[in-house]
């Protein structure tokens, strides 16, 4: 008998339809071979489902079992098949009727005693199943409350085949499950961290709540144990609260590669990722013989935090260029091409010289003039050309340490942040872009109206500086943020020349 069951497989990150049919015949000596271009992982799940079916009380068919995976040109992988094929056997073995499992989207994967183990990818099948319309989805009780964010599709989680089994015959009744969105975003939108654990550091901060409203990305400069990292580590908490459309974007993508935390249904707070600089530029921007997502795109609307940049290799500084132009990055395959999203602020760190210490007047840098060379040239131009804001981060003195002084909270830098913010979202509603760090010529020459002041004083830092017209592009694009912190229309001339202090690269301090 031939029975038909839909299924669900991922392609980078979006879900595609995937119809299970199970053949039995009794002709033939037994035999169970599975088609379709399944992977090894595919292929085992033959001795998963017999041992799961038998170690349960049912009876596994000694006869020819042929499974197709349709369609046959697209990859089948992962696990995610083993209780479709299940299900499959006992609707052809007239178990169970064809009528019950129409229109259901099923997926899990099956332990030798019959539990139903976690999937990765669930958000994307219930946004396919619902685009679909499908009847219903299918999937482990880990996976369902996941799924079950995505309004318009009634997702069942179960634990057990045995369950599932008599869900479809009628035995069992089991409720559909329920996500309230409005909580799930406020519980899981907690920080941990806070500004006002900060000490010191007033101009930084100051250049981190500027970097934060206009999307710009950033540099700090200092030695090691200024506080770089502890900066860099509160910069989400300033951002933007997420939108419920930014948080399904950001669990897609960690869903699709299992990064998502057990009972963790949405990613309500932006992530932050911190690689370390040994990482090759595949796992940077993503890759593999499948290709799977990278840092950039699993830190989507949020902090990519590069420390000690100039210990990164120099192909995956490289790579970042794409995803920080365009805002996504494409992979390219012989089989083929995916593109995920990665739109992200990068922020990045890095001492002054190889030892740390040059500049510092507490300690004695041990560095030759050629060896800083050296070392501040594995920052590429092309890079640095990227980066809005280059701020200097000095040692903390004992003074600011050793006070009790709180520094102004998250939450207070946040609500200043998103009035600046609204008005971008308002200028740009047309232009499909959401801050001023992505800005073009045209918007520039609209937007970025200069006051007769402030045209004085870029013309005479471009002259006294000898700064490039890139470096004349990012302080119009900084000066506008800036302006928009004091809810002032035009750019004035103490919007222009706090911009210039953020290039300190440009103004050869270092």
């Amino acid at each position: 008998m031939l029975s038909k069951v839909l299924s669900s497989t991922l392609i980078g990150i979006d879900a595609h339809t995937v119809e299970v049919e199970v053949d039995i015949t009794a002709k033939g000596l037994p035999h169970f071979s599975t088609v379709g271009l399944p992977d090894a992982a595919v292929k085992e799940s033959k001795d998963r489902v017999r041992t799961a079916l038998k170690n349960t009380g049912f009876n596994f068919p000694l006869k020819q079992i042929t499974v197709n995976l349709a369609p046959a040109d697209i990859r089948k992988e992962g696990s995610a098949f083993d209780l479709p094929i299940a299900i499959g056997i006992t609707v052809a073995e007239g178990i169970i009727e064809p009528a019950a499992v129409k229109g259901y989207v099923i997926s899990g994967e099956l332990s030798l005693d019959g539990r139903i183990k976690s999937v990765k990818g669930a958000l994307s099948m219930a946004i396919k199943a619902r685009d679909d319309r499908r009847r219903g989805l299918i999937l482990p009780r880990q996976n369902a409350e996941e799924a079950a964010v995505v309004d318009g599709i009634p997702v069942y989680g179960f634990d057990s085949l045995p369950e599932l089994i008599e869900f479809f015959r009628g035995i069992r009744a089991v409720e559909r499950t329920y996500v309230d969105i409005s909580s799930v975003m406020k519980e899981n939108s907690v920080y941990q961290d806070d500004f006002a654990d900060v000490k010191g550091q007033e101009h930084v901060k100051r250049a981190i709540e500027v970097a934060a409203t206009g999307g710009h990305n950033m540099l700090m400069i200092g030695p090691p144990g200024s506080g770089k990292t502890m900066l860099a580590r509160r910069i989400p908490t300033i951002l933007p609260e997420m939108t419920f459309e930014e948080a399904l974007q950001t669990t897609r993508i960690h869903s699709a590669v299992g990064l998502l935390n057990h009972g963790q249904p949405l990613i309500a707070i932006r992530p932050f990722r911190s690689p370390h600089h040994t990482l090759s530029d595949a796992a940077m921007v993503g890759g593999g013989a499948t290709p799977k997502p990278g840092e950039v795109s699993l830190t989507h609307n949020g902090v990519l935090f590069l420390d000690e940049l100039p210990e990164f290799k120099r192909n995956v500084l490289e790579v970042l260029r794409q995803p920080l132009e365009d805002g996504s990055v494409t992979i390219s395959r012989a089989l083929t091409s995916i593109t995920y999203p990665a739109s992200i602020m990068l922020v990045c760190a890095m001492n002054p010289c190889p030892c740390g210490y040059s500049g510092d007047t507490r300690h004695q840098c041990v560095c030759s003039p050629s060896q800083i060379h050296r070392y501040r040239q594995r920052v590429s131009g092309p890079l640095l050309d990227r980066i809005d804001i280059h701020v200097e981060v000095p040692a903390v003195p004992y003074k600011d340490l050793s006070n009790d002084y709180c520094g102004e909270t998250s939450e207070n830098i946040r609500r200043r942040l998103q009035n600046a913010r609204q008005m971008q979202v308002e200028r740009f509603r047309k232009d499909n872009i959401y801050s001023n760090a992505r800005m073009r010529s045209r918007h520039i020459k609209k937007y970025c109206v200069l006051k007769p002041g402030a045209r004085s004083i870029i013309e005479t830092a471009m002259h006294k500086l000898g700064l490039s017209a890139r470096a004349y592009t990012r302080i119009l694009k900084v000066g506008r943020t800036i302006a928009d912190l004091a809810e002032s229309e035009h750019i004035n001339a103490e919007h222009i020349a706090e911009a210039i202090q953020y290039r300190t690269l440009d103004r050869g301090l270092f």
